[in-house]
């Protein structure tokens, strides 16, 4: 009797240490988001990365339509920076998703409509929240993100772009949150907004790319702006641009830094600031370059890593310990470690099946 009661305690110590791990990994366990974009109905779909590997954690509808087709864009889907709320856009419908992040996955908490035609890009900073509109003329429309996890839109926020058909790719915060940049693809300019203590933005203050189709963009920690450029995709011109940012100014630092890749189009930056990643659509590679202090570009490799077929989006982790790359064709997604020390990349197990039309990349 006595040794039975002991293997049955033992026994349930084991039990709980497992649930409790179980639990803990729920809650701890790096997350990667993507959406299908699809006519029929948008949907954010999950994955969880379990050691090296992506699994899949379940798929969460918009209630909103996509386009079903590439949006030209990066930063369809955010994460405010505590990790508890996404959002998501909604190009077919004209509309902007919030869900609520919780261990079992998604729970939408707000739809409402982005303030124009085919919202494809989404800036966040604290409880601001902007989403660029590409359809139409194109517009910056502002909300603010209430304790309920609904969004409010910002009276006076909605700006134009430097005119009509510009093929806008992408908005961003710069990390203090007192100016906000956009990229046009078509009329070869950056723009950006001044936004004042009550979330209103201001402009734009149009100036030139260094390089032809600036594209995706990302700040390091020392507010240095890296644009990607594709030079309309022509064959091995691709290139890198830095730029520091001051009172709403753009000053060049490294101008258009070759990766001799075809379309350049999405950036990250490592947590450290160090390494800035490119993918490089018309290649199916990704090509790294080392950050300086100052702002300072240099190419480390051309070819840190080969893709999928048409890479777009490209994600990192919280950490940077993980490189995340949504690849259209292939409807796959390719996960790299990442060497924090040299910035090399290692190609880990991906995951495929992607629906068509599969858009926007971010990861916890």
């Amino acid at each position: 009797m006595g040794q039975t009661f002991v293997r049955m305690i033992a026994v349930a110590i084991a039990l709980s240490e497992w649930m409790i791990g179980d639990v803990l990994a729920g809650q701890n366990g790096r997350m990667v988001y993507t959406m299908s974009n699809a006519t029929s109905g948008n949907a954010v779909l999950a994955f969880e990365q379990r050691g090296e590997t992506l699994i899949p954690a379940g798929s969460f509808p918009t209630q909103g339509a996509g386009s079903g087709d590439g949006l030209g864009n990066q930063g369809a889907i955010a994460i405010s920076d505590d990790g508890e709320t996404l959002f998501a856009v909604n190009a077919g419908s004209d509309e902007v998703s919030v869900f609520q992040i919780h261990d079992h996955g998604l729970t939408l908490t707000c739809k409402v409509s982005s303030g124009g035609v085919r919202p494809i890009s989404i800036a966040l900073h604290e409880d601001w929240v902007y989403v660029l509109n590409a359809g139409g003329p194109g517009n910056i429309t502002g909300f603010t993100l209430t304790s309920r996890n609904t969004l409010e839109p910002i009276p006076g926020s909605t700006q134009s772009l430097s005119g009509p058909a510009t093929a806008p790719a992408q908005i961003e915060f710069n990390p203090e949150g007192n100016t906000l940049v956009v990229t046009e693809k078509a009329t070869q300019i950056i723009n950006t907004y001044t936004v004042d203590d009550d979330g209103v933005a201001v402009g734009p203050a149009s100036q030139p790319s260094s390089g032809v189709t600036p594209f995706g963009f990302s700040f390091n920690k020392r507010g240095v702006l890296i644009v990607s450029e594709a030079f309309g995709g022509a064959p091995n011109a691709s290139a890198v641009s830095s730029y520091t940012l001051k009172n709403g100014e753009l000053s060049l630092r490294s101008g258009s830094v070759p990766d001799f890749q075809s379309a350049a189009c999405w950036i990250v930056i490592t947590k450290n600031g160090k390494f800035a990643y490119t993918s490089n659509t018309g290649s199916n590679t990704v090509s790294s370059y080392r950050v300086g202090r100052a702002g300072s570009l240099t190419l480390l490799a051309s070819e840190a890593g080969r893709t999928g077929a048409t890479p777009i989006d490209m994600a990192l982790n919280r950490n940077s310990k993980f490189l995340y790359v949504l690849n259209a064709t292939a409807r796959t997604i390719d996960v790299f470690r990442v060497n924090r020390g040299s910035g090399e990349l290692t190609l880990l197990t991906g995951i495929s099946g992607l629906p068509a039309g599969v858009n926007g990349l971010v990861a916890q």
